[in-house]
């Protein structure tokens, strides 16, 4: 089946009334960070039931399917590329990389870099020594995108219990001006956290007065609610520690 049928059949899935809570869900407008996407209204489980009936589908049908102007259709691909990496030997997961890293202009929604790049960016990453190299190459972009996908991506490193390449792109990411990369590296100190404790602490003894608001309230989401007033209000010192409390 070629990629054009694959998109008729979505299409057929689609609801009209939910593609209009969608579009004002992920800020379509004007000036928003996803102006001019377009929606199908077909829900995420939805799509995932139906990877199973295109697992044999060619990696360059899959690549087709990542460039469509429906964000439906682009989230599908990048299942069927997760689907596909997971299942595949070292040289489709090489294909599938590349196929990834060649198409960041249409990963350019939040959730299609969340459902994707730590499963694929990530995980091809982990084992190879340019792992940092990729990473802060795209931590350094123009693009919103390939700075999320790169921070994001360390969440396969920080399940591995390997907290070094987030922590460094965290730093580097301190002053970016974008909110969903906030909320991004918040998102990634607290799950650091939540299987270290202590790292993520030393992290925001450092940084935390100087961090975006929003990534702070992302890091400490989980603290004691007296230890997060703490930091919200300034007075965690260096040498303060919250060791006697537990993150639940």
């Amino acid at each position: 089946m070629d990629h054009q049928r694959i998109i008729e059949t979505l299409k057929a899935l689609g609801d009209p009334e939910i593609a209009a809570r969608t579009q004002s869900f992920f800020k379509t407008g004007h000036g928003d960070y996803g102006y001019g996407d377009r929606f199908l209204g077909i829900r995420v489980p939805v799509l995932r039931k139906r990877l199973p009936d295109y697992r044999t589908l060619a990696l360059q049908d899959a690549e087709k399917l990542l460039s469509s102007h429906w964000h439906e259709v682009r989230l599908f691909a990048l299942l069927l590329l997760v689907d596909r990496f997971q299942r595949g030997d070292e040289k489709i997961q090489e294909q599938v990389f590349r196929i990834y890293l060649s198409h960041t202009s249409s990963i350019n929604s939040w959730d299609l870099v969340d459902s994707s790049a730590p499963q694929i960016v990530g995980a091809y990453l982990y084992h190879r020594h340019s792992a940092i190299d990729v990473l802060n190459r795209l931590a350094q972009s123009e693009s919103l995108w390939e700075r999320r996908i790169a921070i994001v991506a360390c969440f396969y490193f920080i399940r591995q219990g390997t907290f070094d390449e987030a922590l460094a792109l965290s730093e580097q990411l301190l002053d970016d001006a974008h909110d969903l990369i906030h909320k991004a590296v918040g998102w990634m100190l607290r799950e650091i956290g939540k299987r270290d404790l202590a790292v993520e602490q030393a992290f925001l003894a450092r940084h935390y007065r100087k961090m975006p608001r929003t990534m702070l309230r992302y890091a400490i989401e989980k603290f004691p609610e007296e230890t997060r007033l703490a930091y919200l209000k300034g007075k965690i010192g260096n040498r303060d520690s919250i060791r006697e409390s537990t993150v639940p």
